[in-house]
Formats: structure tokens, C-alpha cells, sequence
């Protein structure tokens, strides 16, 4: 355009100085410039533009010319000089400009070659349909070729495309004295939440062809390879053109864009009229929807049909008038609103040069609306309303707006407002948030769609929680951890009861919550009938542990130890809270889990280590269970206490290709079983094993012979030793060593002993214990003075005093103490009680703090008391008891804090 004097330029400034504070100040910035514009000699306009940068240092070049064009096209603009597609074009064409300057001076800086050769940038959005902004952020996705690009002195293609990729932000979006050029928004690659900033082709190509949502197709309807090494950018965009086009359009991939128009209006949560606050872009009626009105038909039809491909906004919409596709006024219609609403976005960006769409108020709106050419915010108001009006009437058409719609076509919002959490700060966005891509478990539109009719169940159950900002963390944990979530969902929905036990685990127990995030799967635990039994016996679970693996894998049997011993702890866990049985009968079930994988490891160990080995003759090796173990009572946080011993002579010999002497064998092999108990695999952790208690301690071999161990007992242990062993018994071993093992624990624990030394160590042990270990929390009833470890030193100290009630079960040894007349009966329902509450609170009270709610329910029920109330008043019942028991046994005053 040679001239402008058929346009009111002097006019256009006068409005530009009095009502946008950002062209007032680039005028006086630039005088020159404004010289020219007043003038109307647009041509030496964009000649000074062009030569505004002149001399500087690139990053300062294109800052000075981008705010001269700013002011350039601005007045034109307002002049009326200049269309809509004048200035969006211009504004794009400098974009592309602009970020190739950038990958150029990166490319030199980091490779010291003149060559931008395999790196490219592929417009998105706005900029890739050349309908960039006034005030636009660009949306490049930077790629590039490792087999191409050339190396940096010190990098690979890899590290080098990073570097300059960080260059390439920096001296576009960084903001200095002389501005910025671009705001870059990289979120739009593939994978961006784990890709770096610049993606290898072959990546991207992959994620493409395997992983991609619907919204990425949806944006590359306006990509195009903008800057760089653009040839080999145009190469990529017809490789992945199937990706977009499809000529062949399932149910699954309309689901998915209707999906996405759901979105479309869920995510936007600004002023919902037409006013100030109100955002041209997002709000109801808004460009975007204009846009996606377009991309939805686009996406449908296009793979077919290529005249429909345009990325041009206002074309593809004439474009899908003329194939019949729309109707001829709906395209015209839609296509004025856009021309319009942009206009009016540009006026809202020249106020302060700022990336919004959203209308002001006040003296803010009035001056608007004078740039804008109206008298008043409200003639403005009144200008926009009709073509707001028509864009959302013909939105609302790919909406389906019936009363009775199904949960999974429910907004978002709808169904939050709707429930018991609507007061959650900021939960409509949060849970919005979950259905934007970023969970893999929610990618594909038959899990969002199952999700979403789960949906309002999930919230209400939430609801229930006595944290429920902790329980929404733990579903986003296990969202964030599924591969897929496809089939829990339509589980959790096809079987109402499966879902209140999935409530219960997320709101009620934090470690079940934990576990199930680690291992989805463990959900499978719960389908089958036979899920709300205690476990079979031992021998059984150790064949279900064993089976099915092919011979000789010893992974694979590793893993299967793990899946079953999972399902069966994750199993017990929601009986516990689900209060099914006893948690006495639940500790005893997680003791016998727990010695099944323990012979089942011990079992493939064994056979993997005789392989390289061999076997010593007449010798084998044999765990002895301590603690919680050993008195079957473990709980779902327990370790395993063990001890390893050998049997036979440790003076012989494996006979294997690599024979080693017994001692050393013994210690290899036991180092292995501990490692198949505790390190974890493809299927994750099993056990902590914990094996301090050996003879000699940390100090001592790993494993002993059973000659040795039986003379450390009688003769070198401590009497906190022989009060362990009390509680200890072969948890894996042949009948012969359990009879050889459980003769020696006897004989020990019933040597002559003096009762008045007996009684100091006891008393020193515990006294020292209370210093060093205090209790945890109003529920940490192991600690606590009067608890289970009173509990265990009087029972000990009884055992090892009388030689009586050597049984390592506790339950089962009060009660042979009670029968014999040394313990009351209140306090062997002491100990039971509190073993119930210990093992309960391991679930619903891991902090050991009376939880609120439904959780302080839960556990209050498995301890037979009817709130949490009745709760704390037994346990201090209890602990009066065992108060009671300490004073009469050791003639000392055990004192209870309140």
C-alpha cells in the first residue's frame, strides 16, 4: 500500500495517544516513525521497521523492529489502512522472520557452522494458520534431525539441539530495557511433561503414529514448517499426515472430539456474560470456539476430502459451506464473528501490549471502546453481542444440551458444583485438569468417558474422606501411575460394591492408597469372590507362589512371589478396613502370606544358587522367624525379623562346578534369599528383612550353624536375646531342623536363671527403651508405657522366670498364663485389644494420630468400640491393666501419662 491519504491517520494517532497507554508511549518513543504515520506514507512506515534494528546485536534488532511494527500496523490499523488479514499476515510473516534469525544465531553459536540444517520449527495455532495476534505468543514445536544437525564442540546432536533450543527461547522471550520480541510457548510438543525442549524426529514421529491425543491432531490443522531447515520441516509434515487426515473416522475418534468440545467449555472459568472479565477467546461464544466449530468438521471430513484442509479459519469455514457440510449462513455468520471478535482482540492487546482477551472495566472499558470507534463501553458491549450470540448458538449444536445427559457428557464444572466437595478451592480446574492429557490412565477417550461416569460417585465418596485434599492427592498419585485405566474404571462402574471398597482404600488407608498406586493392578485382588477370605494355608500359598513359572526363571519367579504376596497383603488390608474379620485373624494372615513367600524365595534361591554351587551334603539352610513374625501377628507396615542358620557339618563342602566351603555357601545363599525378599523387580518391593537380631548382631556373620547358634545362646547372649527368642520359631526349614531348631530355643529358655537378675535386666531394658524410643502419638500403643511392649517384657520375663507359656504366639501364651494363675484376665484382653488397634492403626492411622471422620470410625469399629471416643477411654483402660500387672510382678510403679 503506497500511500494513506484516503485514510484518517491524524485520527487514528489522536485516539492511539488518548486511550492506549502502550501506543502513546511508542509514539513519543519513536517520533520519526510517528512523523511517518501522521503523514500516512506507509511504505517508508515499514521501511523504517525493517531498519529500526540497524547495527545492533540481533536480540536487540528484532526487539526495536517488532515495537515499530507493533506501532506500524496499530495505526494502520485504527486508520483503517490496514484489514484484519493485513495485520495478521504481517504479524506472522515477522514471526517467521524473527524465530528463524533465532535458530540461525543459535545454530552459529552452538555448531560454528552457517547451517541450520536438521532444525526446524513447525508453527502451531495462530501462527501456523498465519493468524497471529497483536500482543500473540507463539507455539513452535522445535525438531530436529541427530543424523543431520552437526555436533557443538563439546556435544552431541542431542545436547546441542537443547542448547540452542534454550538460546532460541532466550533471545526471543526474554524481556530487556528494549522489550521482547515473542513470549514461546513449547507445550504443544509431544510428551512435553517428559520430552526436553527440542524433540528428535524419530520421537516425535513415534509418539505420532502411537500415543497422540485428539487434540494434537486438532492442532496440527494449522501447522506448517515456519523457520529453520524448512524443507526437511515439510518433509515431517507430510510423513505425519495420516496422523492427521484420516480417512477413515471411527466411533473412538468422534468420541475423542466430542471429548474435546466438553472441554472446550469446562476449562474456561472467567466471567460467564458478555461484560467486563468476560474473554473473547475462551468465554461462551469466543474465538476459540469459532475455531473448534471449524477443526471439529475438519477433523471429520477432511481425511477425504483435501479442499477442506485449509488452516485459514475463515476459508476452512467456506470451505465446509460449499461441500455442504455446514450451512451457507452459519459459515458467514461464524466467519464475521471471527473477523469481528479478532478486531476487538487486537484493541484490548494495544491498551498495554498484553497477551489477553478479556474485556476491562471501568475507564479502561470506555477507553476501549473509543479506540474501537464507539462512543461507549456499552455501544461496544452491544456490537459484539449479536456475533458472541451466533457463535454459540452454532457451538451449542455440537453440544448435546439434553437435561437428561449422561454423566460421561456432563461438563466437568456441572458435576463439581453438583457435589459435596463444590466448596474445594479451585476443584472444578483441578479436576478438569485431569482430563487435559497429562494422565496416561485418562488419554484415550473410553477411559475419560467411563471416568466421567464415575464421575460424581468418586466426588461424593471424596466427600466422605476425613482429608479429602489428602485423598484427592492419592487418586491423582494412582491416575498418575495406571498405563491405562480403561478397564478399573468400567469395573469400578459395573460393580457398585468393588467401588465402595476403591473409596474406602483412597479416603480411608494411606499405605493400601500407596500400594495400589505403585501396582494398579492390585485391584484385580479384590474381583474374585474368594477376595474377602483369609488366605489359604501356607503350603498352598507357597504352590500358588510357585506355579506357572517356566522352569528355571528365576525372575519370573521373583515376580510371582511378589504378585501373589501383593494381592494377599492388599486383600487383607481391605478386609481390615473394610472390618470383615477380626484383625487378630488379619495379623495372623499377614504372618502366614509372609512365611509362604519366605519358603517359596528360600525354594527358587536354593535351586538357582546349586546351579553354580551344588549342594552340601546333609546340610541346608533354615530362616528362623522373630517378633511379629515369630508370634504370627504381623502387620500390613511389619519388617521381617530373621535369623538364618545352616544344619550339618560347616567344616564340608558344596559339590558343585564352583564349590565353596559350608560356612561361606551358607552366608552366599543367605545373601541371596534376603536380596529375592527385599530387592525389588518389574513387579516392585516385597519385604524389609531385618536381621540385626542374629548372634553377634550386625557384627556377626550372616548366617550360623545351628552348633554355633545353640552355644551363642547358652552361652553368650544377652537376656534381651533370650527374651527375643521367646518369640521366635522356623518359618522355613525341613520338619528335621524345625525339631532340632525348636529343641535348642527350648532348652534355652528354660535354663535355671536368677529371677532378681532376671528382673534388673528387664527393668534396665525397658527403662533405656523409653528414654531412647518415646511414643509416636496418642495411638502409638506399642510405645507407649502400658502398651504392647509392657505387654511383651512381662510376658518374657514370666517365660524366662517359670519356664512357662513358651509359646511365641502372645495371645496364645497369656492365655496359658492366665489359666496358670500369674495374669489376671483383663490383662490378656489388654493385649489383645491393643494388638487389634495396633494392627488397624498400621492402616487407617499410620501417623499414629486418632484420624477424624469416617477413618476414625473404621478404626474405632475394628477395635469393638463404638466412636473414637470409646477408643482412647478403653486404651487407657488397658494400659491401666498392664500398669497394674507391671506393679504386681516387678514391685515397681509404672506410671501412665494422661
Amino acid at each position: 500500500m503506497a500511500s494513506g491519504h484516503d485514510h484518517d491517520w491524524a485520527g487514528a494517532i489522536a485516539r492511539a495517544r488518548t486511550n492506549a497507554p502502550f501506543l502513546a508511549r511508542t509514539l513519543d518513543r519513536l517520533p520519526e516513525l510517528a512523523d511517518l504515520l501522521r503523514a500516512g506514507d506507509v511504505d517508508a512506515a515499514f521501511d523504517y521497521c525493517a531498519k529500526a534494528g540497524a547495527g545492533a546485536e540481533q536480540g536487540v534488532a528484532l526487539r526495536r523492529e517488532r515495537l515499530a511494527l507493533a506501532l506500524t500496523l496499530a495505526i494502520a490499523d485504527l486508520a483503517g489502512a490496514y484489514s484484519l488479514d493485513d495485520v495478521i499476515q504481517r504479524l506472522s510473516a515477522f514471526a517467521d522472520r524473527a524465530l528463524g534469525q533465532a535458530i540461525a544465531e543459535a545454530a552459529r553459536k552452538r555448531t560454528k557452522l552457517d547451517s541450520v540444517d536438521g532444525f526446524f520449527a513447525i508453527a502451531l495455532g495462530k501462527h501456523g494458520a498465519r493468524e497471529l495476534n497483536y500482543s500473540s505468543d507463539i507455539d513452535p514445536i522445535l525438531l530436529f534431525d541427530p543424523d543431520v544437525l552437526a555436533e557443538g564442540e563439546r556435544s552431541g546432536p542431542a545436547d546441542t539441539a537443547q542448547r540452542m533450543a534454550r538460546d532460541i527461547l532466550r533471545l526471543l522471550s526474554d524481556h530487556t530495557e528494549e522489550g521482547y520480541v515473542f513470549r514461546v510457548d513449547l507445550r504443544l510438543r509431544p510428551a512435553a511433561e517428559i520430552t526436553p525442549l527440542a524433540v528428535s524426529v524419530n520421537a516425535a514421529l513415534s509418539h505420532y503414529e502411537s500415543a497422540a491425543l485428539a487434540w494434537e491432531r486438532a492442532a496440527f490443522i494449522r501447522a506448517r514448517s515456519a523457520a529453520g531447515d524448512i524443507e526437511r520441516g515439510e518433509r515431517f509434515l507430510a510423513t505425519i499426515r495420516p496422523f492427521v487426515w484420516r480417512r477413515s473416522v471411527d466411533f473412538g475418534t468422534i468420541d475423542d472430539i466430542a471429548q474435546l468440545r466438553l472441554r472446550i467449555r469446562e476449562a474456561y472459568s472467567g466471567e460467564p456474560e458478555l461484560g467486563p472479565g468476560f474473554d473473547l477467546k475462551r468465554g461462551r461464544g469466543g474465538i476459540r470456539e469459532i475455531e473448534f466449530f471449524a477443526q471439529t468438521h475438519q477433523l471429520i471430513h477432511g481425511g477425504r476430502d483435501p479442499r477442506l484442509r485449509s488452516s485459514d479459519t475463515r476459508a476452512a469455514l467456506l470451505a465446509l459451506a460449499r461441500a455442504d457440510i455446514i450451512a451457507e449462513e452459519t459459515a458467514g455468520k461464524l466467519a464475521a464473528a471471527y473477523a469481528r471478535l479478532r478486531v476487538a482482540e487486537h484493541r484490548i492487546q494495544m491498551l498495554e501490549d498484553r497477551q489477553t482477551h478479556t474485556i476491562p472495566s471501568g475507564d479502561a472499558l470506555e477507553r476501549l471502546a473509543h479506540l474501537d470507534g464507539f462512543a461507549d463501553g456499552a455501544s461496544l458491549l452491544a456490537d459484539l453481542e449479536p456475533h458472541m450470540a451466533a457463535t454459540a448458538r452454532a457451538f451449542d449444536g455440537l453440544l448435546t444440551t439434553s437435561e437428561n445427559q449422561p454423566p460421561s457428557e456432563r461438563p466437568v464444572r456441572e458435576m463439581v458444583g453438583n457435589s459435596p466437595l463444590a466448596t474445594q478451592d479451585n476443584l472444578a480446574d483441578r479436576v478438569a485438569g485431569w482430563l487435559d492429557g497429562r494422565y496416561r490412565s485418562l488419554r484415550s477417550t473410553d477411559a475419560q468417558t467411563a471416568f466421567r461416569r464415575l464421575l460424581p460417585r468418586l466426588l461424593e465418596g471424596l466427600a466422605q474422606s476425613p482429608e479429602p485434599d489428602r485423598a484427592l492427592v492419592r487418586l491423582e498419585r494412582l491416575l498418575d501411575a495406571m498405563p491405562s485405566g480403561i478397564n478399573l474404571f468400567r469395573l469400578l462402574e459395573a460393580r457398585p460394591a468393588l467401588l465402595d471398597q476403591f473409596l474406602a482404600i483412597i479416603t480411608l488407608a494411606p499405605p493400601l492408597a500407596n500400594d495400589l498406586a505403585l501396582r494398579p493392578a492390585l485391584i484385580d485382588a479384590l474381583i474374585d469372590r474368594s477376595a474377602l477370605d483369609l488366605p489359604e494355608d501356607v503350603p498352598n500359598l507357597r504352590r500358588r507362589m510357585m506355579r506357572a513359572e517356566p522352569h528355571g526363571n528365576y525372575e519370573a519367579l521373583l515376580d510371582r512371589i511378589r504378585v501373589v504376596t501383593g494381592e494377599q497383603r492388599f486383600a487383607l488390608g481391605v478386609q481390615l478396613i473394610g472390618g470383615v474379620h477380626d484383625p487378630l485373624d488379619i495379623a495372623r494372615g499377614f504372618a502366614t502370606v509372609a512365611e509362604a513367600a519366605m519358603q517359596a524365595a528360600l525354594a527358587g534361591t536354593v535351586a538357582e544358587f546349586e546351579r553354580t554351587h551344588g549342594r552340601v551334603e546333609g546340610s541346608e539352610l533354615v530362616i528362623l522367624g522373630l517378633g511379629r513374625l515369630g508370634g504370627e501377628a504381623l502387620t500390613h507396615a511389619s519388617d521381617l525379623d530373621i535369623i538364618y542358620l545352616f544344619t550339618g557339618d560347616h567344616t564340608a563342602e558344596s559339590d558343585g562346578e564352583r564349590p565353596l566351603g559350608a560356612t561361606r555357601y551358607f552366608n552366599r545363599l543367605a545373601q541371596r534369599v534376603s536380596a529375592a525378599l527385599s530387592v525389588p523387580t518389574a513387579e516392585g518391593p516385597l519385604y524389609d528383612v531385618d536381621t540385626r537380631l542374629r548372634p553377634q548382631g550386625a557384627q556377626g556373620p550372616l548366617a550360623v550353624s545351628v552348633e554355633s547358634f545353640a552355644r551363642y545362646q547358652r552361652e553368650s547372649a544377652w537376656t534381651w536375646e533370650h527374651m527375643a527368642l521367646a518369640r521366635a520359631r522356623v518359618v522355613a526349614g525341613s520338619y528335621a531342623a524345625r525339631a532340632d531348631v525348636d529343641d535348642i530355643i527350648r532348652e534355652v529358655l528354660c535354663a535355671p536363671r536368677d529371677a532378681a537378675t532376671l528382673r534388673d535386666d528387664v527393668l534396665r531394658m525397658r527403662g533405656e527403651m523409653a528414654t531412647h524410643k518415646p511414643a509416636k502419638g496418642p495411638l502409638d500403643v506399642k510405645l507407649l508405657r502400658g502398651g504392647l511392649v509392657d505387654i511383651e517384657f512381662i510376658l518374657h520375663f514370666l517365660q524366662l522366670r517359670d519356664h512357662v507359656a513358651l509359646d511365641p504366639r502372645l495371645s496364645s501364651a497369656c492365655d496359658t498364663l492366665v489359666r496358670a494363675g500369674h495374669l489376671p484376665r483383663a490383662f490378656a484382653d489388654a493385649h489383645d485389644f491393643l494388638t487389634r488397634l495396633i494392627v488397624a492403626a498400621r492402616l487407617l492411622a499410620p501417623d499414629l494420630e486418632v484420624p477424624p471422620g469416617a477413618a476414625g470410625a473404621a478404626l474405632s469399629s475394628a477395635c469393638g468400640c463404638e466412636d473414637t471416643g470409646a477408643l482412647l477411654h478403653k486404651v487407657e483402660q488397658a494400659r491401666q491393666e498392664v500398669a497394674r500387672s507391671w506393679h504386681d510382678i516387678f514391685d515397681e510403679k509404672l506410671e501412665i501419662d494422661q
